[in-house]
């Protein structure tokens, strides 16, 4: 049996940490607002539907950035591999992990006494909320100056604001 360093494993964990990119979850929280605004133009649909939506919506939209990673640059530069492979899909992991706080949203939401528009909301909210909190993350991992990470929130913020607009001119 093949054993491994805890303190190695430990490093090298910590070591991924450090280079994570965190633009697969701003783009995994801006494509779960526009899901939850295409949601919303709908009459009525189940709550199930939208939490499944989000979700499937994200692991094709990472299917399809891990193949335009595995199938672009990388396979002009060098071979693929299995270590390359995994790192890649490991790297754009992001953009399924940030629909996951709007999915739980609209599955908590008939708990908060929300109707289908307020899960709709919340669902938006978290999604936004998620956008600014990737881009904050991603300007702290690069240890970027407080200046640079409310300019960089301040940026996320608008363009969730502007979903949120979007939202509010086609459903009224």
């Amino acid at each position: 049996m093949l054993r491994t360093d805890p303190a190695a494993a430990r490093e090298r964990r910590a070591e991924r940490r450090a280079h994570a990119d965190y633009t697969g979850g701003v783009y995994g929280s801006m494509l779960a607002a526009s899901v939850v605004l295409g949601a919303g133009t709908l009459d009525h649909f189940p709550r199930l539907e939208l939490v499944l939506l989000l979700l499937l919506t994200s692991v094709v939209f990472w299917v399809a950035h891990v193949h335009a990673q595995l199938f672009g640059a990388r396979l002009a530069q060098h071979g693929l591999d299995r270590r390359t492979v995994l790192h890649v899909c490991r790297d754009e992991w992001p953009i399924v992990k940030a629909a996951v706080p709007p999915a739980a949203a609209v599955a908590v939401s008939p708990l908060l006494g929300l109707g289908v528009p307020g899960a709709l909301w919340l669902a938006l909210a978290v999604a936004v909320a998620g956008q600014v909190g990737w881009s904050v993350a991603a300007a702290q991992r690069v240890h970027a100056s407080r200046g640079l990470m409310a300019l960089t929130a301040s940026v996320n913020l608008v363009l969730g604001l502007l979903i949120v607009l979007f939202k509010i001119v086609l459903t009224h």
